[in-house]
Order: structure tokens, then sequence, then C-alpha cells
């Protein structure tokens, strides 16, 4: 016989799985490639250390298994160098994700980036490759930040990435293949620390428009990691895991950071 107390708590605990899916639904992708700094000063700060996961970073999660990258490179002024062999695997909630770290030994701007493995979505029916980087500045050389690196789908900023204040405006155009694309759309993530909790659903996630060249701007009102993605639709299809042909979300990411002014 059922009583209407375990009829209340079953549908308290439908009605918080509902919740449950939509927040989560409603958190966009973001592979983070976020470092120890974004300024190195002194030679203390020098050794940064990366951490490289494909989550929902408003949402705090989940996280999501992510494969040993296809690229994870620095352009800076020793030219390209290949820093796959520096990736460390690990796994939280049965899920991988990499660290890494990097000795930074002349000035100069550094820009880390990651070329994934395809992520098969099922749920929304596609394969998604996010094209990834960060800039780092050492003693204050401030020269290449604004480096095209030639990705596929890639943010080239017009706003130095480093050294923002909170409440600054990021500027950046979104290019495929080289050329800007008019009227993109771009979403925009702050890595939440558990200091903030979203009033509503699109809250979680800030979403832009680039104009006709291409540019998008958005003030940031709060200090921490700000990522940046620009999602194109590819053009051509991919071979998902069940054998069918799907469409590729191509995302040019960008992550940036801002201190308060104190």
């Amino acid at each position: 016989m059922l009583f209407w107390s375990d009829v209340k708590c079953a549908a308290r605990a439908c009605i918080t799985l509902v919740c449950l899916c939509y927040s989560v639904s409603g958190s966009a992708h973001f592979l983070e490639l976020i470092p120890s700094t974004d300024i190195v000063s002194t030679p203390a700060q020098s050794k940064v250390a990366f951490t490289i996961q494909f989550t929902h970073p408003m949402a705090q999660g989940p996280l999501m298994d992510l494969a040993a990258p296809e690229q994870f490179a620095v352009f800076g002024p020793m030219g390209k160098q290949d820093l796959r062999a520096s990736l460390s695997a690990h796994k939280r909630h049965q899920q991988q994700f990499f660290t890494a770290e990097y000795q930074i030994k002349r000035p100069g701007d550094y820009l880390f980036y990651v070329v994934p493995k395809p992520y098969w979505e099922p749920a929304e029916g596609k394969m998604i490759v996010h094209y990834t980087k960060v800039v780092v500045d050492a003693y204050g050389m401030e020269q290449g930040w604004d480096t095209e690196l030639g990705l596929p789908t890639e943010i080239v900023p017009l706003t130095r990435p480093f050294g923002l204040w909170t409440g600054n405006l990021f500027q950046g155009v979104v290019k495929r293949d080289g050329k800007p694309v008019p009227f993109a759309e771009v979403e925009v993530e702050w890595k939440n620390d558990g200091s903030i909790t979203p009033p509503a659903d699109p809250y979680v996630t800030q979403v832009v428009r680039a104009d006709v060249n291409g540019t998008f701007s958005y003030v940031m009102p709060k200090s921490g990691w700000w990522g940046f993605a620009a999602l194109l639709e590819g053009e051509h299809t991919m071979q998902s895991p069940e054998g069918k042909q799907v469409p590729i979300e191509q995302g040019g990411l960008i992550w940036v950071y801002t201190r308060d002014m104190k």
C-alpha cells in the first residue's frame, strides 16, 4: 500500500532528477586549458603547471572522459614545441583528464594550445572538437600574444589576453581557416570556484554574437578564468562510434584571466 508521504517523496525525487538534467543540459561543453599563472614575473613562477579537462566550467562538472590529445604544444620565442610527452593522465569519478608542466626559459609570450581527439556526444548526436588555447606572458615582453596559430577554428584576440582587470572588455575575432566568420555565436563561461550559484539556467552560459567582421565583445564582471568558445558547425560529417555519419561541432576556444583592482 502506498502512503501519501511515499508519493510525495517519489515526486520530489522526480523533480530533482529533472532539474539536475535540465541544469547539466543547459551548461556548455568547454575544454579547459588552465595554467597556474597567466603572467610569469619571477624565476620562481617560471615552471607553469597546466590542467586539461573537458567539463562544464560554471556548473563545476560533470567531468567528461578526455582521450589523449592529438596535439598539445606551445608557440613562443623558441618557435613551436611539441609538449605531448609532458602530459600525465589522471582520473576523477572514472573520467580521464591531464596535467602537464612547462619550464619557461626566455622572455616572451607563450601560446599553449590543445587539439583534442573528437568527442562523441550521443545526447546531441554530434562529434565535438574544441581547438583550445591560452596565452602566458613571461617577464613583460608582451610580444606575439595575437599570433594566429592556424587552427581550423580559432579566436584571435584583439584585447591583450593577460593583465586584465575585472570589468575589462575582451574582444576577439572568430576565424575559420584564417578567415573571419560573420555573426558567429560565442559562448562564454566563468570557471566557477564554488562562490556563485546561478539564479537561472541562462546565467550559466552567456551568449554573444560576432558582427559582420567576426568580431565579438564581452565585459568580464568577476575575477577568475573566463572561457570564450566560438562554436561552428563543421563543413563535413564524421563517423560516430555507432557507425553513422554525424555533424561536427567545431569550436575555437581561448581562456583569459581577470583580477580585481585592489
